[in-house]
């Protein structure tokens, strides 16, 4: 039923694309961040007329657009990979999953595009309020960039607002609005884009950090923390509340995802929530009595509230997902993998039967057949799944990746909060000890934000959309040697222009902003 799939392929396309996508996304949480603070900063110059604040916004407005050129280079090399090694992923998906990047590339890309140049080359050439219409308009429109690639990567995540088209083969839309508005698609566009709010205030707060150890351009590098705290300390409350969100719906649509977050092997009632854990490399089969941590700190029924906002609600884990025969929280009894893997070889038959007697014109049979697919369309991609244990996600990966993002957030949380009161009361000047820690918290806010894609995309394994589609099914056929040198030929291209940003942007910073002491 399903041909040899050449697993070092899957392996060698899977790599390329999570290079690429984690590259990429080193430059996007920096634009969106940023964006909005430089945006803040010349409002306030806007309103004050103080030319202090023009000048800091246009400094780290030079930083936006450093960043921002080579993210645009890596997002579009993504999106291609889409057609070059995911080719049956398109096919099969195209329709609905191009929509919103067709969006994406029409609306925001161009708004973006329109009002950069404004916003970089019009000081002084149109009116102050146009400037200002300018820039938050570019922010706007790289957040709007944002939304509709999160709905398209949500879509993957809950294929909502679809039906399968058995003639074509191919999945269409029917609901624009369920794929736009789900509640996956917007609790990931908010909890996203507020991160990315994180790394911008990390990254200007330990930039000014810098001078003020360096004694250079104090009221400039003052001011910068005094937006940057509070906005920051802003983000970080909303990133954990939108954290939250995306927790509960986590357990409500991947619940195998969630109980690799947590290592949850044996589910029940009132599950604890692992604040410290260890996992146990011992531990080799999902069903076997070898206990999965080595220690473990939790916070008593903390998991079933945070999944079902009830805390004696019932959390399936590993074993049960797989095994089955437990009560949903709909009141419907869970299938085993073997039965869901049984009814996706039954669709995937029953299309194949469906083609061949449309073929024969027999009229009667195809519709038996179609209502066979309809009926068992929902564990679709099941049918390819070779051994039920291929439906566990990367537990290590996941639950530590979780654990390191929660932890960082946690950290910004308490980084801001200080920094906020330090600066108020005026001790952040003196206070060299913040100064580095605010320093090293910048390579902490790429990682906490690496970390939760990880979770995200790694948590999903195997599923290219959750359910109807695995990875497996879903590459391009092409020959091993040619994904491999090509992995390493975007590693060396992406590298180089990572160094080369990482240069110019410490140019940049090193050389200073450029100040006036004087107020229009």
């Amino acid at each position: 039923m399903v041909e040899n799939i050449d697993t070092s392929l899957i392996d060698w396309s899977r790599a390329q694309f999570a290079l690429t996508a984690m590259y990429h996304w080193l430059f996007v949480p920096l634009t969106l961040g940023l964006g909005v603070i430089q945006a803040i900063m010349e409002t306030i110059y806007y309103k004050t007329g103080d030319t202090f604040w023009k000048n800091t916004a246009k400094f780290w407005m030079k930083i936006f657009g450093i960043n921002f050129a080579i993210g645009v280079a890596t997002g579009l090399i993504m999106e291609f990979q889409f057609g070059t090694n995911w080719s049956n992923y398109s096919w099969f998906v195209g329709d609905i999953f191009g929509a919103p990047l067709a969006i994406e590339g029409i609306l925001a890309f161009f708004m973006e595009a329109t009002f950069i140049a404004v916003m970089f080359f019009g000081w002084d050439k149109v009116s102050k309020r146009f400037h200002l219409a300018s820039t938050w308009l570019t922010i706007t429109g790289a957040t709007l960039s944002a939304l509709w690639i999160l709905v398209a990567n949500a879509w993957m995540q809950y294929p909502a607002g679809m039906h399968f088209n058995p003639d074509t083969v191919r999945n269409e839309m029917n609901d624009f609005w369920a794929v736009a508005l789900s509640p996956v698609a917007i609790n990931k566009f908010f909890h996203t884009v507020l991160s990315s709010w994180i790394v911008g205030s990390a990254f200007v707060l330990g930039v000014s950090a810098w001078f003020l150890l360096k004694k250079r351009e104090t009221r400039f590098a003052l001011g910068s923390i005094k937006v940057a705290a509070v906005f920051g300390l802003v983000a970080t409350l909303l990133t954990a509340w939108t954290g939250d969100g995306s927790a509960y719906q986590v357990a409500q649509k991947q619940p195998m995802k969630l109980a690799a977050m947590e290592g949850l092997y044996e589910g029940g009632n009132g599950v604890g929530l692992v604040a410290v854990g260890v996992l146990n490399s011992n531990k080799k089969a999902y069903n076997d009595d070898v206990n999965p941590f080595l220690f473990n700190i939790q916070l008593p029924k903390m998991l079933s509230f945070f999944a079902e906002r009830d805390l004696n609600a019932y959390v399936p884990g590993i074993v049960n997902l797989i095994d089955g025969g437990y009560t949903k929280s709909d009141g419907t009894i869970a299938l085993s993998a073997e039965e869901k893997i049984a009814r996706g070889q039954m669709a995937i038959k029953a299309l194949a039967n469906y083609k061949k007697a449309m073929k024969d014109k027999d009229e009667v049979a195809a519709k038996e057949h179609r209502a066979t697919l309809e009926a068992n369309f929902e564990y679709f991609g099941y049918g390819y799944i070779r051994e039920k244990t291929d439906l566990i996600p990367p537990i290590g990966l996941t639950f530590y990746s979780f654990r390191v993002m929660v932890i960082l957030g946690g950290f910004f949380i308490l980084l801001f909060l200080v920094a906020f009161f330090m600066e108020k009361k005026q001790k952040f000047e003196k206070a060299t000890w913040l100064q580095w820690v605010s320093i090293c918290s910048i390579p902490l806010a790429y990682i906490a934000s690496q970390a939760g894609w990880i979770v995200a995309e790694v948590g999903r394994q195997p599923w290219a959309i959750q359910d109807i589609m695995p990875v497996s099914a879903s590459v391009s056929k092409l020959s091993v040697g040619s994904v491999q040198t090509t992995f390493f030929l975007f590693l060396a291209i992406f590298t180089v222009l990572l160094i080369a940003e990482i240069g110019i942007m410490i140019k940049a910073i090193k050389k200073g902003p450029e100040l006036e002491n004087h107020s229009n």
